[in-house]
């Protein structure tokens, strides 16, 4: 089950956490969505697919850098962000 309420509604029925699945939180005055409230039965399955997402993230952000480390020397020119990753780990692993 799911529901949709607001902070204030949340804060003054507390055992609505348990009632529900997950909670959709949102700024009635502003009719702003705010977050979800997740219930404790879907806490790690949630925690496990957020830890992914942003490991995945982190590695994009790496991947686009790891494209221009070394450009201005020319020492990488042509390699792929993975080639680039080996050439670097090989060339700094005793640093």
């Amino acid at each position: 089950m799911t529901a949709k309420m607001s902070i204030r509604e949340l804060m003054r029925n507390g055992k609505m956490i348990t009632e529900y699945d997950y909670i959709d939180i949102e700024d009635r005055k502003r009719k702003e969505y705010k977050g979800i409230f997740i219930s404790r039965k879907y806490a790690d399955e949630v925690k496990a697919f957020l830890e992914r997402k942003i490991a995945e993230e982190k590695e994009k952000k790496i991947d686009t850098l790891m494209q221009f480390a070394g450009s201005m020397d020319g020492e990488s020119q042509g390699m792929s962000s993975q080639e680039i990753r080996a050439f670097k780990r090989e060339k700094y692993k005793d640093a």
